[in-house]
């Protein structure tokens, strides 16, 4: 077979190709040297869109030729260097209507709404199992607040800069402690998933009882390397959400116990539970399993699963393209497989 090649349009966008030297056939080589491995190597490999190696007799024309560099088991592979990857469309994907933005920066508050509401009635009719409802609302009001946040994280919502700052402000409020802090915390496990300086991602390479465990230390960890290692404009709205959770808890505190609100109270211990659920739920969920170089996180199929998760478990893909916003993972998710289908192997459930 010829080991040249010519790359398909998407690709050719994504990696330079270059012509390699052409083999001489089998005929014309040396007995001796056809008895044993050639000593020559060419410098690119030519590979199906799929991945796979062509046949002899098999050169479709929708083959790339890529640098060996980006092949598996090198020393310096990483999946978002694979061409199958880069050659994936995303940039579509980026942008973010006004009803989406809309739908994006108001998700959890009729989920909070629902959560303040359902404690209320606990406690004004005397019937407990209006908590049963509080609770199930507090974990959506969770999950939303987290795809709001995750957005803000990556200025991804739609709105402006600023609009993503203060909508961090507010949730922080809302879900308790510093979502700049997170913030901070999840660009770094951006840059370092699943390696020993992946502060956010370390519950990943634990098991799932010992994720849960370290429940409580999880958001502890987040905050004191966010203040040690913030600039001065991150460390400035760390200090304003941290000082708006004293106040909201002052204010919850006095209403509980200066005034018997307890239903206020509930409340907020639900979302300090809540906080601790994080280091296994947002993340343990979604990287148990996987490794730093190809399968860096998990991914979701089935449209009954992701309506239940808002969509939140298409991990894989937000790790490779970040700037994509949530409401177009699926679509995103359905050009990733056809690209790189081994990527879909690891689900989170």
């Amino acid at each position: 077979m010829s080991p040249t090649a010519s790359a398909t349009p998407e690709a050719s966008e994504a990696v330079e190709v270059e012509t390699v030297a052409p083999a001489r056939p089998a005929a014309e080589k040396p007995a001796t040297e056809a008895a044993s491995a050639p000593a020559w190597r060419p410098e690119d490999v030519t590979v199906h869109s799929s991945g796979e190696l062509p046949t002899e007799d098999e050169v479709s024309g929708m083959e790339i030729v890529i640098p060996l560099s980006a092949l598996p088991g090198d020393e310096g592979y990483h999946i978002s260097k694979d061409p199958r990857v880069k050659a994936v469309q995303w940039r579509d994907l980026v942008k973010v209507n006004r009803w989406q933005a809309f739908k994006e920066t108001t998700l959890s508050f009729p989920w909070i709404a629902a959560t303040l509401a359902c404690f209320y009635m606990a406690q004004s009719s005397g019937n407990l199992l209006w908590i049963g409802g509080a609770l199930f609302c507090a974990f959506y009001l969770f999950l939303t607040g987290l795809r709001q946040v995750h957005c803000a994280y990556h200025y991804s919502v739609g709105i402006s800069r600023l609009g993503c700052e203060f909508l961090m402000v507010f949730l922080s409020v809302a879900m308790t402690g510093s979502m700049h802090v997170v913030q901070l915390c999840h660009l770094h496990h951006h840059r370092t998933n699943m390696t020993p300086e992946d502060v956010e991602g370390f519950t990943g390479r634990l098991k799932w009882w010992q994720a849960i465990l370290v429940g409580p230390y999880f958001p502890l960890k987040l905050h004191w390397f966010a203040l040690k290692t913030a600039k001065p404009r991150q460390r400035r709205w760390i200090y304003l959400e941290l000082a708006l959770n004293v106040l909201w808890t002052a204010f919850v505190a006095v209403m509980t116990f200066g005034y018997g609100q307890w239903w206020l109270g509930l409340y907020l211990v639900t979302m300090w539970v809540a906080q601790c659920g994080t280091g296994f739920f947002a993340v343990w969920t979604v990287h148990h399993g996987c490794d730093d170089k190809h399968h860096v996180a998990r991914t979701q199929r089935g449209w009954l699963k992701n309506l239940i998760s808002y969509q939140m478990f298409h991990h894989i893909e937000h790790h490779l393209f970040p700037a994509v916003p949530t409401c177009h993972w699926a679509k995103l998710g359905k050009r990733l497989d056809e690209a790189a289908p081994e990527l879909r192997e690891k689900m989170v459930y």
